[in-house]
């Protein structure tokens, strides 16, 4: 790829880049190009050394912590001497005063609402869309599509009408429990009506109330014959759609055809594990569609089953209120914007010293001066806000680097101070042992912390790389590091005020397909302490929706607050196995199934520049992957190859045992490029290998490196 740049002051800036910039993103605000580009050039140079610096202790405390463990090595681990030497390189802190988090103008979707968060690839403007529109979807059509009515259409084009009934049913049962109706069950209405500012159901020339009437808030037409009736359950609303014509409500003698669940409160849109953005062409795509979120008029053409259409933003959700007064409900998802962490630099900028920029650097920059253009309309953040989601920070340190980042960009850009509220991650090792010392370096821009089951055991197995070999995968929720991990992250968030002020989240479902059991398992979650949880798609969030309302989410962190806080002594336990005996097929089963995901995802990765996606395992279940998941998989055989469980031989015979099986599966797919077809000239399998057999090499055993490295090599020879 020939890149072309301009000198910008000190820069050197690629012509893709620096012609969206002042061509479109600076455009309608009061910021000049030649403001940015003056006063960008200064700060990066200003930063740039600092973020440096930061990445630099990351390497010698890793090389500390790997030469004390081969020193210990055989030697049980005594964890009040491993603390102390954690303490004396500068790796765990003294905790500090207690203290509360002092955010302010923080949208209610952060404090007042708990409900599902979607996280979507930024790069896809389609997705994107479908994201941020999700705030309202529809409860019917995501029970029948999915596995949670159990009956023989469910895949099936063809309509199933006792599929239809079976989904009435489950919705009017559910309703039965958390939004009764005084005397009668859902199941038996016949009408609704507004009568005197208040909900009345009819069954039989009977008329009921609800239990609870502050539950009724609104309607959409006429009271006598309402089109929509609005529900509010714990901050959450339905809209009861009544459309008797509707094919829908054939069978519904009150008439309803749909019930639309207020779903995807927020969404992540993803700059960093979900994307596949490499260079200043991927980059320009990523902006491009923030800005369009932002100024709110992106949209996108497409065809479907042979259709031509447009989507776009949805607008807000016009209702008359029980007192007859013309409201509006959000239309859209709150809009939250994840940069990428301090590790990685990109090409699209030059600085003066020929290397490039840190690109976590140039995402803060970018993506708030895209929001300008909501601060001015408050369409997004009615309070003034942006949100930063801020990933792969490693300690207090790194976290007090991004308040100064932050408040760079809003004295170049003009806003207030604070007016970037920043959310941890909390994924890496050292950040979850310091997590009350990390927020407190941003107690005044923090709105969200959350787990990150994945990344953080991708770090807990390169940390610990040299105190011996993992246990196995799937043992590793069962450990007691990482009980502590997801305890502790919501007893220090609790203690610094988050409850009513900020989200406790929780990680991803990663089986899109299996719906059944995410509404049997994901509700824990909420027992857990959080008042937000991750989801793969619309149909996820409406789902995982019904969570929030069977449980007071304010209410539950109130008795969550009274319990012992967990043990810094057990989120330090390193998950070694102790003397294993596994048999040579465990061995190969356990390196099969991780080889297997670590090159269905990489394919895809380096040869089409997909991010995310549904990749089969070995047992063709769908799992969405994206780099943690591949994170964890890398470092997992290169920690056993490094133990000598296995051999470098053994895996590599694995691997192309594996690419044959990812070969076939994606079959179907006419952009695919086999890799067994020649394993030396294929870069992707090369590069699956690579994040093995280099694992131990890569910082923190971060997957980007070498993702970035082989996608920029796999573009240059498309080209």
């Amino acid at each position: 790829m020939n890149k072309k740049y301009q000198n910008v002051n000190n820069l050197k800036v690629s012509d893709e880049l620096l012609s969206f910039v002042n061509d479109e993103l600076l455009k309608e605000t009061s910021i000049s190009p030649e403001k940015f580009w003056q006063g960008f050039d200064n700060i990066v140079h200003e930063l740039s050394p600092l973020n440096k610096k930061l990445i630099e202790k990351r390497e010698i405390l890793q090389k500390k912590i790997d030469d004390w463990h081969i020193k210990n090595r055989g030697a049980e681990i005594k964890i009040e001497e491993y603390k102390k030497f954690l303490k004396e390189i500068d790796y765990l802190k003294d905790e500090g005063s207690d203290f509360k988090i002092e955010t302010s103008n923080v949208d209610d979707e952060i404090t007042q609402i708990a409900g599902p968060q979607l996280v979507v690839p930024i790069m896809n403007a389609r997705y994107t869309l479908n994201a941020a529109n999700a705030r309202w979807v529809s409860l019917y059509d995501s029970l029948y599509g999915t596995n949670i009515i159990e009956s023989e259409e469910g895949g099936s084009e063809r309509y199933d009408p006792n599929r239809g009934q079976e989904v009435i049913k489950y919705v009017r049962e559910f309703f039965d429990k958390f939004i009764p109706i005084q005397g009668t069950s859902w199941k038996n209405i016949t009408a609704l009506k507004i009568i005197n500012k208040e909900l009345v159901i009819l069954k039989d020339d009977y008329e009921y109330k609800l239990k609870d009437k502050s539950k009724f808030v609104g309607h959409r037409g006429d009271a006598n014959k309402p089109e929509a009736v609005i529900i509010k359950n714990n901050n959450l609303h339905f809209e009861i759609i009544i459309n008797p014509k509707a094919f829908s409500a054939a069978h519904d003698i009150a008439g309803i055809s749909d019930v639309i669940a207020e779903s995807a409160v927020s969404t992540i849109c993803d700059n960093e594990d979900s994307v596949a953005a490499v260079d200043a062409e991927d980059k320009v795509a990523c902006y491009r569609n923030w800005l369009g979120l932002m100024k709110g008029n992106l949209k996108i053409q497409f065809e479907k089953n042979g259709k031509n259409l447009e989507r776009k933003l949805n607008p807000d959700r016009s209702y008359i209120s029980k007192e007859g007064i013309g409201s509006k409900l959000h239309g859209r998802s709150l809009l939250l914007i994840r940069n990428v962490g301090h590790l990685m630099t990109n090409s699209s900028i030059i600085l003066k010293d020929g290397n490039e920029v840190p690109e976590g650097i140039m995402d803060a920059f970018l993506t708030t001066a895209c929001a300008l253009h909501d601060l001015k309309k408050k369409r997004n953040s009615r309070k003034g806000s942006v949100y930063i989601v801020k990933p792969k920070m490693h300690g207090p340190e790194e976290t007090k680097f991004t308040d100064l980042i932050f408040s760079k960009v809003e004295e170049l850009l003009g806003l207030e101070r604070y007016t970037c509220k920043i959310g941890i991650m909390d994924e890496e090792r050292r950040t979850s042992a310091n997590l009350k010392e990390c927020i407190r370096t941003l107690k005044n821009r923090v709105f969200f912390i959350n787990t990150g089951f994945l990344d953080r055991t991708g770090d807990e197995m390169h940390t610990s790389m040299e105190a011996g070999p993992m246990i196995k995968k799937g043992e590793m929720k069962s450990s007691k590091w990482i009980s502590a991990y997801e305890n502790n992250n919501v007893d220090i968030g609790l203690k610094c005020g988050f409850s009513g002020k900020a989200q406790i989240g929780k990680g991803m479902w990663a089986m899109p397909d299996k719906m059944k059991e995410m509404i049997d398992e994901k509700i824990n979650h909420l027992k857990a302490g959080a008042n937000c949880a991750w989801v793969p798609s619309p149909t996820a969030a409406s789902l995982h929706a019904l969570h929030y309302h069977q449980i007071n989410i304010f209410d539950e962190q109130k008795k969550i607050q009274d319990r012992e806080q967990a043990k810094i002594n057990d989120l330090l336990e390193i998950p070694i196995a102790d003397r294993p005996n596994w048999s040579v097929d465990e061995i190969n089963s356990e390196i099969s199934n991780s080889a297997q995901t670590l090159l269905g995802y990489v394919v895809r990765w380096i040869d089409q520049g997909v991010g995310c996606s549904k990749v089969p395992d070995i047992n063709n279940v769908g799992l969405m992957e994206d780099r943690a998941t591949l994170r964890i998989s890398s470092q997992h055989i290169a920690n056993w190859v490094h133990h000598g469980v296995t051999t470098k031989i053994q895996v590599l015979e694995i691997m192309k045992q594996m690419a044959k099986i990812v070969d076939k599966q994606n079959e179907n797919d006419k952009n695919y490029k086999k890799m067994s077809d020649n394993y030396e000239k294929s870069i992707a399998f090369k590069t699956a290998c690579d994040l093995i057999f280099k694992g131990k090499e890569q910082p923190s055993g971060y997957t980007e490196p070498l993702l970035h490295l082989n996608r920029i090599l796999k573009k240059s020879n498309q080209n």
